[in-house]
């Protein structure tokens, strides 16, 4: 996989300043990440539920899901992308 390089102006632009930017999409990171172990461990229940003595069936099972995971694209380049395309909607808190 090769390395892709984010303009740092361009993601600044979507906020007030760059700092903003980066906590925004990390936090967008973090529900994406936790999302998708969400559906890992959904995938996988049912494999390790009925594993047995034959585990070389299961394995394989368990060894495709996740490289299927694997090659999916990056929760840290996902939020960067939202980000940028204008699809991440966010506010901040209220002060008192």
């Amino acid at each position: 996989m090769s390395i892709e390089t984010k303009d740092l102006e361009k993601i600044e632009s979507r906020t007030a300043n760059l700092y903003e930017s980066i906590v925004v999409a990390s936090k967008r990171s973090r529900q994406i990440n936790d999302l998708l172990k969400m559906e890992l461990a959904q995938r996988l229940e049912p494999i390790i539920a009925k594993e047995t003595e034959d585990d070389t069936i299961m394995n394989q099972d368990k060894l495709n899901i996740s490289l299927e995971f694997e090659v999916r694209e990056k929760p840290t380049l996902q939020s960067l992308d939202e980000l940028m395309d204008g699809k991440l909607n966010f506010r901040f808190k209220e002060q008192e």
